[in-house]
């Protein structure tokens, strides 16, 4: 097998920076929509010759706020129209934006805003707002929706923004350098030192530039898009081709929270694209197998390909799109790859664990130990004040160092675990953990998530954490395994695993991967308590220090445990 692996496409040419890409699709599709919200229960569209003269509003009072080049702007917002123009003015203007999770406590919130030493901070509403400990020392501080607070002098609402007027009538392009820093973000579960990315618009555009070979979007593509724009996911990769291609990005105002909202924005926008984690899919195609109002409207004819990441999708997931002639591509990368690195062929059969071929201008290798290293456009520039950590994530000759385990296979890479979550027992036998993870869930529909433990032990065990949606809903029986009790409580659900993981650790190979023992938690898991990432995977550092009590009581050692458990020997 290859030792460094390339795309054999050549990745072609791209703008040097947002400004023009920004300038150029404004005179392009000038009539057409960019982006839609949710008003009065109807999607109310904003035209390109409109974002365009609020960018322009932004930029004259942000060079009237005196923003230099490569300042920050931190941003504490859930997704909205506001946060999207100004993130744009921002990273044209040659500054940097640095959204930060809307979910996170005051603690958290306040703490990150402070990291990355922003001359300007912006908050959504007064929620955000009051997590700020000093808000009136801030220079700047713009709020976009109104706030009871008006004793700062620094506050600027957002409304009066859009009125400046000034020196520029087009967007300033700065002739910024394509190397410049334009966005940092910070990655999931945060804990310790941030570990904040910094990204450049090469990083960016590069990446839409690879995608263009590999996909037809359009201006006549409709996104409608849930995922946080904190995060890159949905910040860089979907957000970014929807406004490089000049399609319509139509803000999912549930969030992904409510499927029954987003069922209905569904029926509004009727997505030709989407980009979305496999909870998502499995909870859609659980309504639709439900109701052939939904199965017709979620597999309508427009529907040009669905995206997934962050997890495996079930194979019975990904063959119902299949089968209605709606491709499934799945993706892999990290936020510090600006993320992806590979794409599977829609034209190729999935194979569960492989996540594709590297895209163009991206190149893969395979250190000694398995970890995937990368190089291309899409490597970031390193983190934001934390040189050791950058110096640590490069190899000598300019690779970054993934901390993804996976192997080179004819149909594309495929994924192993995390480095640092393969661990060893008491006789030495190395575990991955993930493969029986992956395994557990596969199997059960009424399984969110488990969490396989534990180093230096002389068996692995689990935790598992329960999809309570199941409970309410009519089970879908493309999604259950054969012989499902169909449980309808958590003590039913106990019992139905007993049997269930019996066969399963039946079947592990090498024989030191079977559980001794598993519990299954009255909990779920969650994004603002950070034991889940933005993408919806489970946070294992996270998920392993707030439920080591748990995990110390499956190996017999006595613990006051808050949540209800169910034990199960096997």
């Amino acid at each position: 097998m290859k030792n460094v692996w390339k795309s054999e496409l050549q990745l072609p040419d791209y703008p040097a920076n947002l400004a023009r890409m920004l300038r150029t699709n404004a005179e392009r599709f000038s009539e057409l929509p960019v982006y839609q919200e949710v008003h009065d229960k109807h999607y109310v569209p904003l035209l390109w010759k409109q974002f365009e003269n609020d960018i322009i509003a932004i930029q004259n009072w942000l060079l009237n706020a005196g923003l230099q080049n490569r300042d920050r702007v931190a941003i504490l917002s859930r997704n909205r129209r506001e946060m999207l123009e100004l993130e744009m003015a921002v990273m044209a203007l040659g500054g940097v934006a640095v959204p930060i999770f809307s979910g996170y406590p005051s603690e958290n919130a306040d703490y990150l805003v402070r990291f990355c030493n922003p001359r300007v901070v912006a908050v959504s509403d007064q929620e955000q707002y009051d997590k700020l400990r000093r808000p009136g020392e801030f220079a700047h501080l713009i709020h976009f929706s109104e706030l009871s607070e008006t004793r700062s002098g620094n506050l600027v609402p957002f409304a009066d923004i859009l009125n400046q007027r000034g020196e520029l009538t087009e967007i300033r392009d700065p002739a910024v350098p394509h190397y410049q820093v334009c966005l940092m973000m910070y990655t999931s579960g945060t804990m310790g030192k941030p570990k904040c990315v910094r990204l450049t618009h090469r990083n960016i555009l590069s990446q839409q530039a690879a995608m263009r070979v590999l996909w037809n979007l359009h201006s006549g593509d409709r996104f409608l898009s849930y995922l946080p724009w904190h995060h890159s996911f949905g910040g860089i990769f979907e957000k970014y081709a929807a406004l490089t291609n000049g399609a319509v990005l139509s803000l999912e105002h549930g969030f992904g929270k409510d499927i029954d909202v987003l069922i209905d924005n569904w029926r509004r926008v009727l997505p030709t694209v989407f980009f979305s984690v496999p909870r998502i899919y499995q909870e859609l195609v659980t309504r639709a197998m439900q109701d052939p109002e939904i199965d017709r409207l979620i597999f309508h004819e427009e529907l040009r390909f669905i995206f997934t990441a962050a997890a495996p999708l079930p194979k019975n997931i990904s063959d119902l799109f299949v089968q209605r002639g709606i491709p499934v591509i799945e993706g892999w990368g990290l936020t510090e790859t600006s993320p992806c690195c590979t794409v599977t062929d829609p034209d190729e059969p999935r194979i569960p664990g492989v996540v594709g071929k590297p895209i163009p201008g991206v190149s893969l290798k395979i250190a000694p130990d398995g970890e995937i290293l990368v190089k291309g456009p899409n490597v970031m520039a390193g983190y934001y004040h934390n040189p050791t950590t950058t110096r640590e994530v490069f190899t000598a000759d300019g690779w970054f160092k993934t901390g993804d385990v996976g192997a080179f296979t004819n149909a594309g890479l495929r994924l192993i675990s995390r480095k640092d979550r393969i661990f060893k027992l008491s006789n030495a036998e190395k575990v991955v953990p993930t493969e029986i993870e992956n395994l557990v869930i596969r199997d059960c529909a009424y399984l969110a998530h488990a969490y396989v433990a534990e180093s230096g032990r002389d068996y692995p065990v689990a935790l598992l954490f329960p999809n309570k949606t199941m409970f309410s809903q009519i089970p879908d029986e493309s999604r259950l395994k054969t012989g499902c009790q169909h449980p309808r409580t958590l003590p039913d659900l106990a019992r139905c695993l007993r049997n269930c993981l019996r066969a399963l650790n039946t079947g592990l190979d090498p024989k030191y991967y079977r559980l001794n023992s598993v519990m299954l938690l009255d909990r779920e898991l969650s994004i603002e308590n950070e034991e889940l990432t933005p993408s919806l995977k489970l946070a294992p550092n996270v998920v392993g220090k707030v439920f080591k009590a748990h995990i110390e009581a499956l190996y017999g050692t006595e613990s006051s445990l808050s949540d209800k458990v169910y034990v199960i020997q096997l």
